[in-house]
């Protein structure tokens, strides 16, 4: 099984790469964030010309999940439980006994700001969520948008941002609070490049000088984690014209079906 994450930046605006990338990657599973579409307005016949089943939650201009998937989603969850949210990033389904939660965690803004403390509420309901849906699924991924570098080596230049939003130190300890319930992120299972990123500002040829985060995130749990085959990020369509400042991250999973 192969399940990606990608955040769009606005699927009006990149459906053509969505749609050119899935043709050429053929994942089981598309996790996208930031898609700024209302409900009424997501292209699911898009999807279904190529074989794809779409569950979707999302709001006008800002936020909004999907997950593009072979099989229809069983026992889809649209926001986090007991947590009193307007902003639709959260969305979960299960297909063939793994349950995929697709997240689109807050910026933060700047640190210390309101945004930022609402970031860091969100993140502590989301880990207090996982804790049961762990119990129920044992097998689970959970990707997206974390906005967080959880170590200098995922930052161009640590110096620089630390004590930043998107690499503060509170920021990466609730980044752990989530790994210490039993996830595993899945790029760190393997050796790979240095300067490795995700996102890249649009500023300042960032993406040219590969001044990048990475933020995007496959966290599996212990027993999906143990078939997992490899993991990697998709640069190639960052510098197709009018990209998303977001990479693709992909993650290969074996013998799922099997094992159970």
């Amino acid at each position: 099984m192969k399940i990606a994450t990608w955040n769009v930046n606005s699927l009006n605006v990149r459906l053509p790469h969505v749609l050119r990338w899935l043709e050429a990657t053929q994942p089981d599973v598309l996790a996208l964030q930031e898609t700024k579409l209302v409900d009424e307005k997501f292209p699911h016949d898009d999807f279904e010309k190529l074989g794809y089943h779409t569950i979707c939650c999302g709001q006008k201009t800002y936020n909004g999940v999907a997950i593009v998937s072979r099989e229809p989603l069983a026992n889809a969850v649209r926001a986090l439980p007991d947590f009193e949210d307007s902003q639709c990033r959260v969305l979960a389904g299960t297909m063939d006994g793994v349950r995929v939660i697709d997240v689109y965690v807050p910026n933060g803004q700047t640190v210390g700001s309101e945004k930022y403390r609402y970031k860091l509420a969100w993140l502590d309901a989301l880990r207090h969520w996982l804790q049961a849906e762990l119990a129920e699924y044992p097998e689970l991924a959970i990707v997206g948008d974390f906005n967080i570098a959880p170590e200098p080596r995922d930052v161009h230049d640590p110096a620089e941002w630390e004590g930043k939003v998107l690499f503060s130190e509170p920021e990466r300890a609730a980044f752990r609070a989530l790994t210490g319930l039993g996830l595993k992120d899945s790029f760190r299972l393997f050796d790979q490049p240095d300067g490795t990123f995700s996102w890249w500002d649009y500023r300042q040829g960032s993406f040219r000088r590969d001044r990048g985060l990475r933020i995007d995130h496959v966290l599996a749990s212990d027993k999906l984690a143990a078939r997992c085959e490899s993991v990697s990020i998709d640069r190639e369509p960052r510098g197709w014209e009018r990209p998303s400042d977001h990479a693709p991250v992909t993650a290969t999973f074996k013998s799922l079906v099997l094992s159970r």
